[in-house]
């Protein structure tokens, strides 16, 4: 069997294909974008083939999936396979036939889902072996295991196609105010994916909203307050990691060394080490499993260049920046944070634009690049600009590709890239600045 993936530079579009590819299934591909992704590259390791213009890949028995970016009834590739009458699955429809074959957990929230799906996954393949689809475009299957573990995306209330055992809620959070007009509209749609649970609900109980949410399964929070069910106590903010104890329904379960730091990411481990404490998986070997985790693609990437250090982060929601920049200083208190920050959507900017200017405020120095936009009409939104946040700002500026020697006046600092986009145009071209900069000390 076939599977054709129209769209398949996009990060889960990609980590499908490599778990299509993992089953034993013939996987090829198709994208407009002609240019390099960098989920490009485990595909062509793979030996999948991609096309970005008109090809003749599929035939009677290929099977069709599709990102959600792409429109059934406009794109060219699936006007094709339409008059061919394939078989046609977007994205989220055929992962809901994945969740149906294995015992699905699904990780979900605002923000935090990518590494804590990351570090579940890290767990159980460190001590055994599973499934799992990594929003950061990493993706794993296996016949020898019936364990799926899934990040599931609120976006257009897409992870309603799934059908989970576990479902783990990180945070609640207005964002993709391009569909969702409020917060009450967000809870309704947790609410509902967390009623799809088989066994049991695991949500954040430090969360503002998750306590209004009324679930038929059993519902379990975890935080550092005193009404958890899962807490980490005598926890040490170090600027080598972070240690912590957890306690589960007031008996003691393990203490954990996490590499990671920021409470953010002491949040995120305690949902993967609730789940495995529910799946009877041994403290011990747990705690062995995350003292090696790295942390998930493009989520606090470090590389250090001379004095800087220059660090990656997907951050792309006020409370992401806040946390990103907060988590920097935990590790380098005595360096300058300088941010640079490329928005997502004119709507997210028009929403939160001085969510936007509080949280960059953290930094020392921050910068703001043109907004990304992919799905929206600039002219449904004038007047919005990198400037409605940059006017906010204590000490901000505005910057862009062909700028970076902007950034060379700084020493000593970390140098933040926070987006959810494209953003390593800028920061590659800084990297070559400092580094020519420096061999000419």
């Amino acid at each position: 069997m076939k599977y054709y993936l129209a769209g398949i530079k996009g990060t889960g579009m990609s980590a499908l294909a490599l778990i299509l590819d993992d089953l034993g299934f013939e996987v090829v591909g198709y994208d407009d974008a002609e240019e390099h992704r960098f989920t490009e590259d485990k595909l062509v390791e793979r030996g999948i083939k991609i096309y970005t213009k008109e090809n003749d890949a599929m035939d009677k028995d290929t099977i069709v999936v599709y990102s959600p970016a792409l429109k059934l009834n406009t794109h060219k590739e699936l006007i094709k396979a339409q008059k061919m009458g394939l078989k046609i699955y977007e994205y989220q429809e055929m992962l809901g036939k994945l969740t149906k074959t294995f015992d699905t957990i699904c990780i979900s929230g605002c923000h935090g889902k990518t590494t804590t799906t990351s570090m579940l996954s890290h767990i159980y393949m460190t001590i055994d072996k599973c499934n799992y689809l990594i929003g950061d475009g990493r993706g794993h299957g296996t016949k020898e295991s019936k364990k799926f573990i899934l990040e599931a995306c609120e976006y257009r209330r897409h992870f309603l196609a799934y059908d989970p055992e576990y479902v783990i809620i990180t945070n609640i959070d207005l964002d993709h105010t391009d569909y969702y007009k409020s917060i009450d509209d967000m809870i309704l749609a947790y609410q509902e994916f967390a009623n799809k649970a088989d066994k049991m609900v695991i949500a954040c109980g430090d969360d503002q909203y998750t306590h209004t949410l009324e679930v038929n399964p059993s519902i379990y929070y975890y935080g550092l307050d005193s009404d958890n069910d899962i807490q980490a106590r005598n926890v040490e903010y170090r600027n080598d990691g972070t240690e912590f104890d957890v306690f589960i329904e007031d008996e003691y379960y393990g203490h954990f060394d996490l590499p990671l730091f920021g409470k953010h990411m002491l949040l995120n481990a305690l949902a993967a080490i609730a789940v495995c404490h529910y799946e009877r998986m041994n403290a011990k070997e747990v705690a062995n499993a995350l003292k090696t985790f790295k942390g998930a693609e493009r989520r606090f990437k470090e590389e250090v260049v001379g004095n800087n250090v220059i660090i990656d982060d997907y951050a792309h929601h006020p409370a992401e920046v806040k946390v990103t920049i907060k988590a920097a200083r935990q590790k380098y208190p005595d360096k300058k944070v300088i941010a640079i920050f490329k928005p997502h959507t004119f709507s997210r900017v028009e929403e939160f634009a001085d969510a936007f200017a509080n949280s960059l405020n953290l930094a020392d120095k921050a910068y703001v690049m043109d907004i990304n936009y992919d799905r929206e009409d600039p002219e449904d939104y004038k007047g919005i600009t990198p400037y409605t946040i940059i006017d906010k700002l204590n000490n901000g500026d505005y910057i862009e590709r062909g700028m970076a020697d902007k950034l060379l006046e700084f020493d000593n600092a970390v140098i933040l890239f926070m987006s959810s986009k494209e953003i390593y145009f800028l920061e590659d071209e800084y990297k070559k600045l400092l580094e020519e900069k420096n061999k000419a000390v």
